[in-house]
C-alpha cells in the first residue's frame, strides 16, 4: 500500500466512501513498482467536479512523483468511481514501463552469470 497518498476535492465534498475506494484502487499500485522506489513514492489524488447546464463532469487526475519521473494521468467522465478506475488502469500501464526502464540490470546479470556457471545442468 503507498504510504503517501493525498485526496483533494475541488468544488466537491469527497465522502468517506470515494475515500476508500481511490485508497484501495490507486494505494495498491506499489506492486507495480520496483522495490526501491515504493518508499519514496508520493501520490496526489485531484477529484473536480463541474456541473456545466444539465451536463455533470466527474473528472480524477492522479499525479505520482516517483525517482526519476513524474506520471500525470487524468479522465473525465460522468460518474467519479468510473474514472478512478480509467485513471488506475492508465497508471498500471505506464507502472509496467517505468519498472522496465528502471528496474536493475546488475540483478540480471548476476542471475545470468549464475545460470552459465559449470555444474548448473538445466536440463535435468
Amino acid at each position: 500500500m503507498i504510504a503517501k497518498l493525498d485526496i483533494t476535492g475541488v468544488h466537491t465534498e469527497v465522502s468517506d466512501d470515494l475515500k476508500k475506494y481511490v485508497t484501495k484502487k490507486i494505494g495498491k499500485l506499489d506492486r507495480f513498482l520496483p522495490r526501491h522506489a515504493r518508499e519514496s513514492a508520493h501520490v496526489e489524488v485531484i477529484l473536480k467536479e463541474e456541473n456545466k447546464g444539465t451536463k455533470k463532469s466527474c473528472t480524477c487526475e492522479v499525479i505520482m512523483t516517483l525517482p526519476h519521473e513524474r506520471m500525470t494521468t487524468h479522465e473525465s467522465t460522468m460518474n467519479m468511481f468510473a474514472a478512478v478506475d480509467i485513471v488506475e488502469a492508465k497508471l498500471k500501464n505506464q507502472l509496467k514501463r517505468y519498472k522496465e526502464t528502471h528496474s536493475s540490470l546488475s540483478l540480471r546479470r548476476r542471475l545470468m552469470a549464475r545460470l552459465r556457471q559449470p555444474g548448473n545442468d538445466l536440463s535435468a
